[in-house]
């Protein structure tokens, strides 16, 4: 966990060009740091060594499902949340009871859902 100096680190797994930059607009504003990932290659080398505090993850990366890096955040024990423009209904069943963030997003949701995971 950071200590009060230093920011939040975000990984946002979104392949939306305009959906990531306003995610990370609203997260910088809430004093996240955000480190964007577009394609699985990429969100999964993050997810496996850069210092993540939480994640959101689109369950849709440009065709490929971001359930790997969630094995990877799992095994590394950083909190984590879906996004999906489908809800719960876009989790398998060995998913399911993941905490998903609806699409479109509500900022005060996003906020209360990343600060619910940072503190649990």
């Amino acid at each position: 966990m950071p200590d009060a100096t230093t920011k939040a680190c975000v990984l946002l797994a979104e392949d939306e060009m305009m959906v990531a930059m306003m995610l990370e607009d609203r997260l910088e504003h809430f004093g996240y740091q955000v480190l964007k990932a577009a394609r699985l290659t990429a969100c999964l080398a993050l997810a496996e060594s850069a210092a993540i505090d939480v994640a959101i993850l689109d369950i849709n990366l440009a065709g490929e499902v971001s359930f790997p890096v969630a094995e990877v955040l799992r095994r590394r024990g950083i909190p984590f949340v879906f996004s999906s423009g489908y809800g719960d209904d876009g989790l398998p069943a060995a998913w399911k009871g993941e905490k998903v963030l609806q699409k479109p997003y509500d900022t005060h949701q996003l906020i209360s859902m990343l600060n619910g995971l940072r503190n649990a």
